[in-house]
C-alpha cells in the first residue's frame, strides 16, 4: 500500500473517531436533559399523600394522578403561620400551586384553625365539611368556626356539606363519606358486610357530645388500595361502622383516628379493618396513648406503624423504632411522612427526616 493510501486511511480513521466522539458527547447532553423534560413515573399514575407535621393536629394532603388535590384539615391557627407554611412546603414538593379541595373533618381548632392562614398563602377551590358547628359551649371551637364562616362569607370559595354515602368530587380517587355530622352509612361498602365476631364482647363506650363525634370520615379507594380517614371520630361512633357487621371492609392504610388518643381506635375497629400500615399524626405532647398504641400494634395484619412524632406519653415502651418516626425527641423539626401508591396495590413510605423509604409490594 502506498504512503498516500496509508495517509488517506489514517485520516479517514481519525475522521470516524471524531464523529464517534461528537456523537457520544451529543448523547451525554441529551441524556442530561431527559430528567428535566420527561414526566417522572410517579406523576403519571401514582397517588401521593403527605402527612404534614402540625404538632398533634391534622393536615393530610392527597395529590392524585389527575393532578387534583385534596387536603384533609389545616392544623392549628397562630404560631406565626407554622402549619400553613408546612402545608405550603408539601404542596411545593408535590408540584401544585393550588389546593382544589379542603375537607374539614370537624371544627376543633387543631383541624379548622389553620384555614385563614392557609387561604392567604395558596389558592383554594372548594371547602367540604359536615355542616354547622354543633359544639357551642367551647370557646376555641366557636372561634375556629367563626373564622371559617367569615372566610366563606366573602363569596370567594365554594362550599359543599356532605352526608354519609356521598362521594367527594375529587378526580383520580374515589372518596366515599362514611360518617358526617353524627350520622353513619346505613349499608356496607362494596366488598364489605361480613359479620364482626369482635362485637360480641366489645366494650361499650359513652356517647361523645363534642365535635369529634361529628367528624367527616372517608374511605378512599385508589386502584386496589383502600385508605381510611375518620378524623377524630370516637369509639362510640366507630362501633356503628363495624358492628354487628363490618361496613368498611379491609383497609390497607389506616390514618390513625384522633392522633392516637384513647377516645378512638377501638379493638372492634382495628381487628376487623386489619390495616397493613397505620400512620399516626400525633404530636410530642398530644396523642399516642399507650392503650391505643397497643391496639394498633396488635392488629392482625399490621406490618408497620409510622408516627409523626415520638410520643412523650408513650415513653420507651410505646413508641415505634426511630426509623418509623418523622420527628424524634428534641427541637421541633417539622418533618413529614410521604406515602406514594400505585393502582396495582404497591406503595412506599418515605420518612423525610431520614430520607429512607420502605416499599410495600402489592397483595
Amino acid at each position: 500500500m502506498t504512503r498516500s493510501k496509508l495517509r488517506f486511511h489514517s485520516e479517514e480513521s481519525r475522521h470516524m473517531v471524531g464523529i464517534q466522539r461528537v456523537t457520544f458527547a451529543l448523547l451525554l447532553v441529551l441524556a442530561a436533559f431527559v430528567p428535566l423534560t420527561a414526566v417522572p413515573p410517579v406523576a403519571k399514575n401514582a397517588l401521593r399523600i403527605y402527612f404534614v407535621d402540625v404538632e398533634g393536629g391534622q393536615a393530610t394532603l392527597f395529590v392524585t394522578p389527575a393532578n387534583e388535590s385534596l387536603l384533609i384539615d389545616t392544623g392549628w391557627p397562630g404560631n406565626e403561620g407554622r402549619d400553613s407554611g408546612r402545608i405550603l412546603a408539601a404542596a411545593k414538593d408535590a408540584g401544585i400551586t393550588k389546593i382544589d379541595y379542603v375537607a374539614i373533618t370537624h371544627f376543633h381548632t387543631d383541624h379548622v384553625g389553620g384555614v385563614p392562614q392557609l387561604a392567604a398563602k395558596i389558592p383554594i377551590g372548594t371547602f367540604i365539611d359536615h355542616g354547622d358547628n354543633r359544639e357551642s359551649t367551647d370557646s376555641a371551637t366557636v372561634q375556629g368556626w367563626n373564622a371559617y364562616q367569615q372566610l366563606l362569607g366573602g363569596g370567594k370559595y365554594k362550599r359543599i356539606s356532605v352526608k354519609p354515602g356521598d362521594t367527594l368530587p375529587v378526580r383520580g380517587i374515589r372518596a366515599v363519606v362514611v360518617s358526617s355530622d353524627g350520622a353513619l352509612i346505613d349499608h356496607a361498602l362494596p366488598g364489605a358486610g361480613l359479620e364482626n365476631a369482635g362485637c360480641k364482647d366489645a366494650q361499650q363506650y359513652p356517647a361523645d357530645q363534642t365535635e369529634n363525634a361529628r367528624s367527616l370520615g372517608t374511605v378512599i379507594t385508589f386502584g386496589k388500595l383502600r385508605i381510611l380517614d375518620l378524623g377524630d371520630l370516637t369509639s362510640d361512633k366507630e362501633m356503628g361502622l363495624v358492628c354487628p357487621q363490618n361496613k368498611l371492609g379491609k383497609i390497607d392504610i389506616y390514618i390513625v383516628s384522633h392522633h392516637g388518643w384513647n377516645q378512638s381506635g377501638s379493638p372492634a375497629l382495628l381487628n376487623v379493618i386489619a390495616p397493613r400500615v397505620a400512620i399516626m399524626d400525633n404530636g410530642e405532647k398530644k396523642g399516642g396513648s399507650p392503650s391505643t398504641w397497643d391496639i394498633i400494634e396488635k392488629s392482625p395484619s399490621l406490618e408497620n406503624l409510622w408516627q409523626l412524632h415520638f410520643s412523650e406519653e408513650g415513653g420507651p415502651a410505646h413508641n415505634v423504632p426511630k426509623e418509623f418516626i418523622a420527628n424524634v425527641e428534641g427541637p421541633d423539626a417539622g418533618n413529614y411522612i410521604k406515602l406514594t401508591a400505585w393502582p396495582e396495590g404497591k406503595f412506599e413510605v418515605l420518612n423525610s427526616r431520614t430520607h429512607q423509604t420502605k416499599q410495600y409490594p402489592a397483595k
